[in-house]
């Protein structure tokens, strides 16, 4: 299993990727492979500022759908439109194809809260 460790990580399974004061979020390889295939993903927050943890957006798989939480807070200036027609690129590829959305962080401190891959791993027992 892959934890890239340029990336953040929440206790909810989402990751971050921070470039400047941007940043892009998804769902962790660990988070797509309990969810099984994934068959859509509903985001409908673009333009929203949105706090830390709050929820962005679900994702839908064969036997369950589960809620997207931002990791920190930010304004959804991007929704990967490639996962409209493929969400199965969340599963071939969490962590490249796979990004959910594009935010700008409000608060850039908040980055230093969350998980490093080391952590991660320790909180899903690998």
């Amino acid at each position: 299993m892959n934890f890239p460790s340029n990336l953040k990580y929440t206790k909810d399974h989402e990751w971050i990727r921070v470039e400047g004061n941007d940043a892009f979020v998804g769902i962790t390889e660990f988070a797509q492979g309990e969810l099984g295939d994934i068959v859509f993903v509903d985001i409908g927050t673009l333009g929203d500022t949105l706090n830390k943890e709050t929820i962005f957006g679900t994702i839908e798989a064969v036997k369950t759908v589960s809620d997207l939480f931002i990791p920190v807070g930010g304004k959804v200036m991007e929704v990967n439109s490639k996962i409209d027609t493929n969400p199965e690129l969340v599963n071939k590829d969490p962590y490249g194809e796979g990004w959910l959305i594009k935010i700008s962080l409000t608060n850039a401190n908040e980055v230093k809260e969350l998980m490093s891959a080391d952590d991660y791993k320790k909180l899903i027992g690998k």
